[in-house]
């Protein structure tokens, strides 16, 4: 297995011919510590948990999905946008590649779920949400529907604050994630994004009553959050899949995985 790859707060290779595209708005990163081994059964094949400092990271970020395209095509302004609350782990595979596990996708638009649960075996739920400004904060509501577990919900209001000029080794650990590993088709994938360096606030907890973690299959953390961002947010290019190099194995069609 490679040395993971440095963490770098500008995405390391373009994507001239993406995959997707697509607006990632008025994200909430809250992140809780857990020891490596707690969810290492969680990972996919080739992959392990990626540590900052001996320890790794369960996510929940709550964000607006704004106008998915498919390659250079228009996003799609109705189906193409809705809010999104995600579960997610710390990966980083044989390669030295890092990203994310997703363990599970909230999102409000049936179609777009049923896409990434076929197209990509994403664990996508579709559910009924809402992301609404009120003054200096914002709140995130999510509700499941299908496939469930039926009633799973979270409910999330952050106070955003002041800018972070200099973000720590740990917040471009939590978000400078250039890629992601899944399970994909009886082997394992790693999809690659890019977007230009994260503007990223402080933000203070108002609310934070959910069961998505849990029912994620991730046991609970304990205690507060040690981390918790907002981010006014990006435009993203992804990249096509590839699978981790085997022996005798090539790459969905290709034969130069990086």
């Amino acid at each position: 297995m490679q040395k993971p790859s440095a963490i770098t707060p500008d995405a390391p290779a373009a994507i001239p011919m993406p995959l997707l595209t697509q607006e990632w708005l008025d994200l909430a990163f809250i992140h809780w510590a857990v020891e490596p081994a707690v969810v290492a059964g969680l990972m996919p094949h080739g992959t392990v948990p990626d540590t900052h400092d001996g320890l790794t990271y369960v996510g929940l970020v709550a964000f607006r999905m704004h106008r998915v395209g498919w390659l250079r095509l228009p996003g799609v302004p109705y189906f193409g946008s809705f809010p999104e609350t995600n579960v997610r782990l710390y990966s980083v595979d044989s390669h030295g590649r890092r990203g994310v596990v997703f363990r599970s996708m909230d999102a409000s638009r049936l179609i777009p779920v049923l896409m990434g649960r076929a197209g990509f075996r994403l664990p996508y739920l579709w559910s009924r949400m809402s992301v609404r400004s009120v003054g200096e904060t914002v709140t995130y509501t999510s509700s499941r529907r299908w496939p469930g577990p039926r009633g799973a919900r979270s409910r999330i209001t952050v106070r955003p604050g002041e800018r972070i000029h200099e973000p720590s080794d740990l917040e471009h650990f939590l978000t400078a994630r250039w890629g992601m590993h899944n399970a994909f088709f009886g082997g394992s994938a790693y999809l690659p994004n890019h977007h230009p360096r994260w503007p990223l606030h402080r933000a203070e907890i108002v609310t934070c009553d959910e069961d998505l973690v849990a029912r994620a299959g991730v046991p609970e953390p304990l205690g507060d959050p040690v981390s918790v961002l907002y981010s006014p947010g990006v435009p993203v290019r992804l990249g096509r899949p590839a699978r981790p190099a085997r022996s005798g194995a090539t790459a969905l069609g290709r034969t130069d995985v990086p």
